[in-house]
């Protein structure tokens, strides 16, 4: 009577575990290209955690859910690897839990799950189910205040730059000033602009020879 009852539930469980069947999903698991020289195999043991993650997230989907472990059913595991699963009532055992309460249980817990088996949405994946989108990343700094300190540093720096600008310029001038000064205590002759015309600046201690003059003094013979 056992051996009965045993096949009986297991040809049961293989009507309900199959490809496409009623409320099943297939998972596809990408262990290799998610960590490489670090992947490991699937086994029995990574199928048991499979099915305690299921079984987590339906009971902590529903408070009042109490599906087991032995309620996850595994089929058509392939070493690639890929499988499907479905969860069968806690109550009945030979009916599967909807689809929409798998799902909403699944999304819900999506992230423990990955987390479990080291992988992501992109190397987990429940074909049936779309990856959950992390949320958004909120800065702790307001938008308005990285905004207003932006803007006040650029108008600091701009006044900054326009004082700096104008010391240099005053000692600039300051400096031409004194240099002007120097030749002409020291009585050198400088060259200065009138007019866009170049002009020789005036020798005030030593005078300036015309030579119009020059030419008629030479005319005549000293007494």
């Amino acid at each position: 009577v056992l051996l009965l009852t045993l096949s009986l539930v297991a040809i049961a469980h293989a009507e309900l575990c199959k490809p496409d069947a009623q409320n099943a999903f297939k998972v596809r698991l990408s262990i290799k290209t998610a960590l490489g020289d670090n992947a490991y195999a699937w086994d029995a043991n990574e199928e048991y955690l499979f099915k305690a993650m299921v079984a987590f997230a339906m009971r902590r989907y529903s408070s009042k859910s109490t599906t087991q472990i032995s309620n996850v059913l595994l089929c058509n595991v392939t070493d690639r690897v890929s499988f499907w699963f479905v969860v069968t009532d806690s109550s009945k055992n030979v009916t599967t839990v909807p689809e929409s309460e798998v799902e909403a249980a699944i999304r819900m817990n999506r992230n423990r799950i990955n987390s479990a088996f080291l992988l992501s949405d992109k190397t987990l994946q429940f074909l049936k189910i779309t990856s959950t989108l992390s949320p958004p990343v909120e800065p702790s700094t307001p938008v308005w205040l990285i905004v207003f300190g932006v803007v006040l540093c650029l108008i600091v720096a701009g006044i900054v730059f326009l004082i700096v600008a104008g010391i240099q310029q005053r000692k600039k001038k300051n400096k031409e000033s004194t240099e002007r000064e120097n030749l002409e205590e020291k009585g050198e002759v400088t060259v200065t602009i009138e007019n866009g015309i170049p002009c020789e600046a005036l020798d005030l201690k030593a005078g300036h020879i015309n030579g119009v003059f020059a030419a008629d003094d030479e005319r005549f013979t000293s007494l």
